[in-house]
């Protein structure tokens, strides 16, 4: 199927219309957050799925039961999706754990009113792209990615679902509201799991023992927690995700784009990167 029959545009941004038909836009775009709630931003293939596991181990104190009991998209929604309207998230005690891929530019009134606590994930744009390509050739509400060299144009051109990631990461970095905010590399996650959990648990006022960090960490490594029914995406059915020809979850590294890319195709990225990103001062882990 073509991008026109997959997808919509909202707010200048290619949203798959299965996940995100108008009337779960138009719930998000009238949601009202409390300042106390906790958002987790991502573009897409970013670390979500790690985050919705670890934020609520974190608020929770270590309690698993919530995570092992309860799919990942109704535990942490995804505000724009057709999932939020239907679970009364207006009776959900404080605090409450939320998941979007808007740019910043995206999101409500309320958000910009209420400032809302936010934990902003980034990861190697060249791992996003690889991820991201498996992905596309997975999920039925996609459109098919092609080749790598096919699927690059797109990726660098933002004709994707969620749109630029060069935009997206510039958006969040450059909000005004940064005293609400945690920035968080999914590749320092990668190298200390445990120190990114204190770091979180201290922006988010959770006063958390050695050994209840220690055991969130253990929980959420990637392997052990490819295992939770929950949280691997395998209750989703084959029609919308056939894990057979890629896992959901499938390594959880970084560098893995070198098992993707050529030698052309990185000097591709870089060069598209290198002008994209130029007048950017921010420090990323991967730079």
């Amino acid at each position: 199927m073509t991008e026109a029959e997959l997808y919509s545009v909202y707010k200048g941004v290619h949203v798959p219309t299965h996940l995100h038909p108008p009337e779960s836009l138009k719930y998000c775009e009238e949601f009202t957050f409390r300042p106390d709630d906790i958002l987790i931003v991502t573009y897409p293939k970013s670390g979500t799925t790690w985050m919705q596991e670890v934020v609520p181990l974190i608020v929770n104190e270590g309690d698993l039961t919530l995570v092992l009991t309860v799919p990942n998209w109704d535990r942490v929604p995804w505000l724009e999706e057709h999932r939020a309207a239907q679970l009364n998230l207006e009776q959900r005690p404080s605090p409450r754990i939320f998941a979007t891929h808007f740019h910043h530019h995206m999101m409500n009134e309320s958000y910009f009113k209420t400032k809302p606590r936010v934990l902003y994930v980034m990861r190697n744009p060249k791992d996003v792209f690889t991820s991201s390509y498996h992905y596309y050739g997975m999920a039925s509400y996609l459109v098919n990615p092609g080749t790598p060299d096919e699927f690059m144009e797109k990726f660098l051109d933002g004709k994707i679902m969620f749109g630029s990631w060069f935009d997206h990461v510039k958006s969040w970095i450059n909000a005004e509201e940064k005293e609400s905010m945690l920035y968080i590399f999914y590749e320092e996650m990668i190298t200390d799991l445990k120190g990114s959990v204190e770091k979180m648990a201290k922006f988010l006022g959770k006063s958390l023992s050695q050994d209840v960090m220690e055991k969130i960490a253990d929980h959420c490594v990637f392997k052990n927690m490819k295992q939770n029914k929950m949280s691997n995406f395998s209750l989703v059915p084959e029609e919308y995700m056939d894990q057979k020809r890629s896992e959901f979850m499938r390594k959880g590294i970084a560098g893995d784009w070198k098992n993707l890319l050529t030698n052309a195709q990185e000097q591709r990225f870089n060069a598209a990167y290198k002008d994209k990103m130029k007048d950017v001062t921010f420090k990323f882990m991967w730079d």
